[in-house]
C-alpha cells in the first residue's frame, strides 16, 4: 500500500494522519509518480491552519515533489515530448506531495534533468518561480542596483541567482550569520534591522531600482518607500496589508496573474537548474514518517537551505 500525509481538522501538524491508500490509476492526461523526494515549503502549514473556501477535509498535504514515473495514463506527453515509465520528473502546483506515491495531471509534470539531484528538484519551483515572478513584476533589468530584504531565504537565495542570470545588482538583506551565504550567491549583504536604510544606500553607492520584499517587517517596508521612488517597482510577497496601504505591489500564488506567469516560467527554471545557473541549497532531509519534525524545524526560522522528505 502506498502512504500520504492528510490533514484531518483545520490547525497545525497535530491533526495530520500518515495513512495507507490506493494509488488511482492514470487516466487520459495524467502520469502516477513514485516520489522519491517531496519538498517542503511554509504554504504546506500555512494553507491548512483555518478553513478554506472549496477545499474540503482531509486535505492531502504538499505541492512539490521530484520521483520516477510508475505509470502513465492514454494520450499523455510530458511537456512538449514522450515520456516512459522509469522517467525521471518533477512536479510542482500538484496535491498530495507527502506521500510514496501521487497520480496528478501530467501537465504539472517536466523532465527531470539528470545532473539535478531529487531532493533539489523537489524544491525548486515554488520558491523559483515566486522570485521570478518578483524581478518580473518590478521590471528589473541588466545593469541595475536593487535591494532585497531577506536575501538568505530560499525566495531569497533563488532571486540572487536569478538577478546574476540577468546582470542585476543585489543589496541584500540579513543576519551576519547569512552574510556569507549571501555572497555566495551573489548579494552584497547588509545587516537588517534599524538604520537598515542608511546602510542599502551606502552599500549601493547608487540609485536603488527596485525593492523585493520577502520577510515583511515594518522596517523592511519603510526602507523600500525610502529608497525606491516608484511604488510599481516595490513589490512584497508578506505583507499584503502594507502593499494596500502603501499603494505598492504585492504577489501571491493564489492570484490568477501570479499563476499564469508561475506556470509559464517553470520549465526554463528547470533549464537553468539543469545548467548549474539555479541551485537550490539543502539544509536537512527527513523520512516520510517524521514530516511533523521536518515541519517543525521548517517553521523554527532560518532552516539554512530547503528541506525534503525522503520516502
Amino acid at each position: 500500500m502506498a502512504q500520504r500525509w492528510v490533514a484531518r481538522a483545520w490547525g497545525g501538524t497535530e491533526n495530520w494522519d500518515l495513512e495507507e491508500f490506493e494509488v488511482a490509476d492514470p487516466g487520459a492526461g495524467e502520469v502516477t509518480i513514485r516520489i522519491v523526494a517531496a519538498g517542503l515549503n511554509p504554504a504546506d502549514l500555512k494553507h491548512l491552519s483555518a478553513p478554506r473556501t472549496g477545499v474540503n477535509l482531509p486535505v492531502p498535504i504538499g505541492y512539490e515533489v521530484s520521483g520516477v514515473l510508475s505509470a502513465i495514463g492514454p494520450d499523455t506527453l510530458i511537456g512538449s515530448g514522450t515520456a516512459a515509465v522509469g522517467d525521471e520528473v518533477l512536479a510542482f502546483r500538484v496535491q498530495g506531495g507527502y506521500a510514496t506515491h501521487l497520480t496528478v495531471p501530467a501537465k504539472h509534470v517536466f523532465a527531470k534533468p539528470a545532473s539535478l539531484p531529487h531532493e533539489e528538484a523537489a524544491n525548486l519551483l515554488l520558491a523559483g518561480a515566486t522570485a521570478s515572478q518578483m524581478l518580473d513584476v518590478t521590471s528589473v533589468a541588466a545593469g541595475e542596483t536593487i535591494v532585497l530584504h531577506g536575501a538568505s531565504g530560499a525566495v531569497g537565495v533563488a532571486v540572487l541567482q536569478l538577478a546574476r542570470h540577468l546582470d542585476v545588482r543585489v543589496i541584500g538583506t540579513a543576519s551576519e550569520a547569512s552574510f556569507d551565504r549571501v555572497r555566495e550567491f551573489g548579494g552584497i549583504p547588509v545587516t537588517y534591522g534599524p538604520g537598515v536604510m542608511d546602510r542599502v544606500r551606502e552599500a549601493a553607492g547608487t540609485d536603488v531600482a527596485a525593492s523585493l520584499d520577502a520577510v515583511g517587517t515594518g522596517e523592511a517596508i519603510d526602507a523600500s518607500l525610502a529608497l525606491v521612488k516608484d511604488r510599481a517597482r516595490i513589490v512584497t510577497i508578506v505583507s499584503p496589508a502594507r502593499a494596500k496601504a502603501d499603494g505598492f505591489v504585492w504577489i501571491a500564488g493564489a492570484q490568477p496573474e501570479s499563476t499564469v506567469y508561475r506556470d509559464a516560467v517553470r520549465q526554463s527554471l528547470i533549464g537553468l537548474a539543469g545548467a548549474g545557473a539555479l541551485r537550490v541549497p539543502i539544509a536537512r532531509t527527513y523520512p516520510l514518517a517524521d514530516a511533523r519534525d521536518a515541519v517543525a524545524f521548517l517553521m523554527r526560522g532560518h532552516p539554512g537551505g530547503k528541506i525534503a522528505l525522503l520516502p
